[in-house]
This record gives structure tokens, C-alpha cells and sequence, in this order.
């Protein structure tokens, strides 16, 4: 099968760049600006499937250019998947378009609190997520995938969970808000890019997770990776987000925290075969990777 990927360099891209060549599939990935639609077109003609990974994943970014990559990017993706005929488009969504809500894991039934879409991330996100159901509804085959937290090896730029994992690995972190996340290995969520592609019915999304840990289990043993003291110091979320107001956290990490952003996978077990396996040897590659980063910025490398 002939496949283009947008967002090839990223974390996520390029574990599922690499499982799609693994499973024998053409892919090109050349790097393309998501607006720059001549060239896109070029890209995917004759193309039998796209996977639409590329995205803005940042809590410093303008809002400007989050619309400019997450939203009006996904536009041209859609527009052009529809008009050279690509046979099946998946999409990369997040976990945080299904939740999180309060008590229990979050599906793909639900959707975030009202509040969280003041984080243009968070919102811009379920916009690009809105629009290719919406084209999914008119005809496009397109489907959706929602990973949660994603670590291991190759988080190079990296991404706000990379830089989490090595404030913690270094140091750095020494407290943790009282909150939680549901944490995966990549590569898991790579193989469910492609189980979506192959098992995937058109028009759903599939939350691909793995375990739902506090933030307190999550820095422990990111820490006893590293052979650092675990934090201890527990952030009440009031005072997390009079950090945020005061400047000394990031607010809008913060306001992604009032609630535990735990979720249920079972629909991707059911419907797709997904299966991951346990998230320990990820969050060893995942601190191993930060360490070697941190000791190259600092010249020890």
C-alpha cells in the first residue's frame, strides 16, 4: 500500500512511519507545510491511505498558529483526501477530546469540560477532530485515533510529556500535583495506527492507552529509573494553579490537571485487536533518552 504521513519527525510519527515500513507499505514522508497545498497535493496523489499525524502540541504556543497547524493544517488534509480520492485517512487525534471526566476513565463517548477549552491546544484539537468526522459523515473513509500519554525512545524535540519525564529524571521536579494520567508505550500506540488503518470503521475514534497512574506513581518511578530521590512534596491543585496565575507553573498545564486524565481502551480492544503491553520498559527508554538529552545540552555528551 502507498501511504503518506504528515508529521513523520514527531514522537508519534515516527514510531508509525516505522511500523508501516515494517509491515511492507510505501510511505512517504517528506516534510510539507500543511498549508502549502501544491505541494501536499503532489504528496499525496496516488496515495492509498494518509495518516494526518503532523499537529501542534505545545502549552506556550499563540493561539494563532495552533489554528494556523491543528485546524486549517487538517482543513487542507481533508480537502485534498477528498479530492484525489485517498482511500482511507487516519487521523491523530488525542485522548484529551474524550474527557477527562469526573470519577471514572473517560471513552469515546465523552468529551472534555468546558473549562479545558480555554487551552488552545485542548480546543483546537477537537476542532481538526470535529472536522474530519464531519467529512467522515459525508463520505471520506476517515478514522480517528486518541492516544493518551505516549513515552519511550525518540521524543528528540521533545514534547511537554518528554520535558516532564526529564524535569523529573534530572531533578528538577521535585513535587507532583495531586492528579493522574493514562500512560502508553509508543510503539503501542504505532501498532494502533495501523490496526486503525486495517480494522477501523469509518467515522469512529479509538482511545489508544495504556495504564492510569497518579502523578505520584508516574514521577516515582521515573525517578527510580534515574537513581534520583522520588518527589515528595504533593501540590494540592489550588496551589498548582496559584503557581500557574503567579507565573512560576505553566497555566495551562494547570488547568489540564483539575481532573485525573485517566481512560478506557476497551473499544480499541474490542473493535481493532489492540492489545499494549506493560508500560515499564517504555518509561526506561523514555528517561534514558531525557538523560542523554540533559547531558548534551549541558556538553557532557
Amino acid at each position: 500500500m502507498r501511504v503518506y504521513a504528515t508529521g513523520a519527525s514527531g514522537f508519534i510519527g515516527g514510531h508509525v512511519v516505522r511500523e508501516l515500513r515494517a509491515a511492507g507499505h510505501e510511505v512517504g514522508d517528506e516534510w510539507i507545510d500543511l498549508l502549502d497545498q501544491e505541494r501536499l497535493r503532489r504528496a499525496i496523489a496516488g496515495c492509498d491511505a494518509v495518516f494526518h499525524l503532523a499537529a501542534l502540541y505545545s502549552y506556550d504556543a499563540p493561539a494563532s498558529e495552533h489554528e494556523r497547524v491543528n485546524v486549517e493544517g487538517t482543513r487542507v488534509v481533508v480537502e485534498l483526501c477528498r479530492e484525489l480520492g485517498v482511500g482511507r485517512l487516519v487521523h491523530t487525534s488525542t485522548c484529551g477530546t474524550c474527557g477527562p471526566v469526573a470519577g471514572r476513565p473517560a471513552t469515546e463517548q465523552d468529551s472534555p469540560p468546558d473549562w479545558e477549552l480555554a487551552v488552545p491546544y485542548k480546543r483546537t484539537k477537537l476542532e481538526a477532530e470535529r472536522i474530519v468526522l464531519a467529512a467522515a459523515r459525508e463520505g471520506l473513509d476517515a478514522v480517528v485515533v486518541n492516544p493518551t500519554t505516549p513515552v519511550g525512545e525518540g521524543d528528540r524535540f521533545p514534547t511537554p510529556t518528554g520535558r516532564m519525564i526529564e524535569g523529573v529524571a534530572t531533578g528538577r521536579y521535585r513535587g507532583y500535583v495531586d492528579t493522574g494520567v493514562n500512560v502508553v508505550d509508543v510503539r503501542d500506540v504505532a501498532r494502533g495506527h495501523l490496526l486503525a488503518l486495517e480494522r477501523g470503521r469509518a467515522g469512529e475514534r479509538y482511545l489508544l492507552g495504556g495504564v492510569d497512574l497518579t502523578l505520584r506513581e508516574l514521577f516515582g518511578a521515573i525517578a527510580d529509573l534515574a537513581g534520583r530521590p522520588r518527589p515528595r512534596v504533593r501540590v494540592p491543585y489550588a496551589a498548582a494553579r496559584a503557581l500557574g496565575r503567579a507565573g512560576i507553573a505553566n497555566a495551562e498545564e494547570v488547568a489540564l490537571a483539575r481532573l485525573p486524565m485517566y481512560y478506557s481502551w476497551e473499544k480499541a480492544r474490542r473493535e481493532l485487536g489492540y492489545s499494549p503491553g506493560p508500560v515499564e520498559p517504555a518509561l526506561a527508554r523514555a528517561v534514558r533518552d531525557a538523560l542523554d538529552r540533559a547531558d548534551l545540552l549541558r556538553g557532557k555528551i
